[in-house]
């Protein structure tokens, strides 16, 4: 050992002590993750350490800041933190993609580029055990919530972890529309056997916005075969939609129930802190670092809805710096986003739906969504429901036919007289209006 490699190795035991001491980290993830890793040069672009693998390479992002200030006491002077993994493991056919798998796995979209925060950590870790352990646990792992929060973003990361983790699996990667589009042309061909055999070759299969199979008896005929043949064979699948399954319409009641008995998970618009580090990302991915502090918060608290809004807003701020900047500013100011945004209104509401409504409702009762828009008359399951359509009406001035639609497919004059009830309790019991009140600010 060179006299400079007994000094990285002493540097970076000192480091591994400090991180260990911090308590910040458990015993298990330190040993399995943190104390595997080790300092091999320091430059002037930061300290570069070496991790074995990809699930490494995550623990330590994702604690990032805080090995960066242990290093920085042990040198006594901050340094970056450049973590750098072997590839010694390649695959060349592992993302199948043929007639049949519409979508390539993006390269980009892996775990450690996603920003986790509140509303989306239970996807994220649910995510990671799908692809660290496929098959094993969370089978299938169903991903929901609204478009452009980072659905898409978890299946690519599961299927980029698989593809370099485990060289000979099999992964196929294909969206709702993707497979009535080639379950269609597989029939008219003659190739159905084919068809199957495609899926039935897979270790793992990711399907992105599978609601657009629902209302189609044959299509889910044929993707209900082929997803009890994978699970049955411990074969992982990992699917997202727009909504939970119980609220996907014209869905069988067997496919349902297949979904449920894996884990579901929800996915909420990013809060206020979790917008700020993907401004962050965004920005740093077009080389932009000099920008001052408060124009991120002035940015997160206008678009509020999705990460696509955000990324859109970058597009444009990037825009306007490099073609409007009069005064030849060197860095992205408060002023030169004002300019950028000026005809952007602010709107701090998260984005209110009917599903949303209802899944809210069902929360306050500990109920599911099943059992609100179930045929159940039951006083229990009978008044949240009443609320639930009260709402909806209220709050989002929906049609009553569309509310009806919503509800287990009821006809409009039973939603009016669900909200006429509910006015009534309000006149006649005050606990109604403060579980009203109750509900409403956990939709806020």
């Amino acid at each position: 050992m060179s006299q400079i490699d007994f000094y990285y190795n002493d540097l970076w035991n000192r480091v591994l002590d400090k991180i260990h001491e911090s308590g910040q980290i458990s015993e298990d993830v330190f040993n399995l993750y943190i104390k595997g890793s080790k300092l091999i040069n320091i430059s002037e672009i930061g300290a570069e350490v070496f991790v074995p693998d990809y699930m490494h390479h995550i623990i330590m992002t994702q604690n990032e800041k805080l090995i960066e200030t242990c290093l920085e006491e042990c040198l006594e002077q901050h340094i970056p933190l450049k973590l750098t993994m072997e590839q010694t493991q390649k695959s060349s056919s592992i993302n199948i993609q043929n007639d049949y798998f519409n979508l390539k796995i993006d390269k980009e979209q892996r775990f450690d580029t996603f920003v986790i925060g509140k509303s989306n950590s239970q996807a994220h870790a649910a995510a990671i055990t799908c692809a660290t352990t496929p098959g094993s646990f969370y089978n299938p792992l169903f991903i929901y919530g609204n478009s452009g929060i980072g659905k898409t973003h978890l299946l690519n990361a599961i299927g980029n972890y698989v593809i370099s983790a485990f060289p000979n699996k099999k992964v196929g990667f294909i969206n709702g529309v993707g497979f009535i589009d080639a379950l269609t042309k597989s029939i008219k061909s003659n190739n159905l056997d084919d068809f199957y055999d495609s899926f039935y070759s897979l270790d793992v299969l990711l399907v992105d916005d599978i609601q657009f199979i629902a209302g189609k008896p044959k299509t889910q005929e044929v993707f209900f075969t082929i997803f009890n043949n994978l699970t049955n064979n411990k074969k992982q699948v990992c699917i997202t939609s727009d909504r939970s399954p119980d609220e996907i319409n014209d869905l069988e009641e067997r496919i349902i129930s297949r979904f449920n008995r894996g884990l579901n998970v929800n996915i909420e618009s990013p809060e206020f802190e979790t917008r700020i580090e993907i401004l962050k990302r965004k920005l740093l991915e077009r080389n932009i670092d000099k920008i001052d502090e408060d124009v991120y918060a002035y940015i997160a608290n206008i678009f509020t809805k999705d990460v696509r809004e955000l990324e859109g807003a970058v597009n444009r701020l990037y825009f306007y710096f490099i073609n409007f900047n009069n005064d030849n500013e060197d860095h992205i100011s408060l002023k030169i986003a004002y300019e950028a945004f000026k005809n952007q209104s602010v709107d701090n509401k998260n984005e209110l739906d009917i599903s949303k409504i209802k899944r809210v409702v069902a929360d306050y009762y500990n109920l599911s969504v099943k059992q609100i828009i179930s045929a159940t008359r039951t006083k229990n399951i009978a008044i949240p429901r009443h609320i639930a359509m009260y709402l909806c009406r209220t709050l989002l001035d929906a049609p009553y036919k569309e509310i009806g639609n919503e509800f287990g497919k009821r006809d409009h004059s039973t939603v009016i007289n669900a909200c006429e009830k509910v006015e009534d309790l309000i006149k006649k019991d005050g606990n109604y209006q403060k579980a009203l009140n109750d509900i409403k600010s956990r939709m806020i």
